[in-house]
């Protein structure tokens, strides 16, 4: 056999754009299902679990300042857990503090927790950020003869006023419906809460399944970080 007989060696032949098309295209299919996948988990969770909050006004200052982002923790009050006297809550004023009812359904609550997952979203212009004065069976009324807000007949001791701001400069007396709150905010004179509307139906409380949750803790910015806790039982 003669050297022009002799067959070259076998080498692999270079991949053709084909198929290097075709690792892509897995590649990229692999990280839209991770995005894809990532993106449902986060929806659920804010819908669902824990959704961030935009707090949009000054009624909470100097607890909640204007701009704080805020989680919100939608399952502690589900199994059990009870709306306690201080909590700070965000809940839907839709029929006690918004005139009408309304009800954004599931598909609705998903786009806001879509929105709400990703930043987009700001929570809905019904829902509002206070905290929680008295609950069914309270008998609270403002004020003493110190200017103090009573709850069943005891002052309460509230750290967390505004400085310079007074309990309240409305005068109030009102028992709370079994199934609904008295809520306010922490800068009295500049929180439309529960006093604002003691000629609405409900005398200014916020009906118990109208929360959507409790605040943790402020997320954003880093500076104020930090979880939030009853103020009192």
């Amino acid at each position: 056999m003669t050297d022009s007989d002799a067959q070259p060696p076998e080498r692999d032949r270079p991949a053709g754009p084909v198929k290097v098309w075709l690792r892509w295209s897995r590649s990229v299919r692999l990280w839209v299902v991770v995005a894809l996948s990532t993106l449902v988990l986060s929806v659920l969770t804010s819908t669902f679990v824990m959704q961030p909050f935009l707090i949009p006004s000054g009624s909470m200052e100097a607890t909640l300042q204007v701009g704080d982002r805020v989680i919100v923790n939608k399952l502690a009050y589900r199994f059990g857990g009870e709306i306690r006297r201080g909590d700070v809550i965000v809940f839907d004023g839709t029929g006690s503090f918004v005139a009408g009812d309304s009800d954004p359904g599931l598909f609705g609550r998903l786009l806001r927790g879509a929105g709400g997952a990703v930043g987009l979203a700001t929570g809905s212009e019904t829902d509002y950020v206070k905290r929680v004065i008295g609950v069914g069976g309270d008998r609270v009324r403002c004020c003493d003869e110190r200017g103090r807000v009573e709850v069943n007949g005891e002052p309460l001791a509230e750290p967390y006023l505004y400085p310079g701001d007074e309990p309240s400069r409305v005068e109030f007396d009102i028992e709370v419906p079994e199934g609904r709150l008295w809520v306010m905010g922490d800068h009295r004179s500049d929180s439309a809460d529960s006093r604002e509307y003691l000629g609405a139906p409900g005398g200014g409380t916020v009906p118990v399944d109208k929360v959507i949750g409790r605040v943790e803790l402020i997320g954003w910015p880093v500076d104020r970080w930090g979880w939030l806790r009853s103020a009192h039982g």
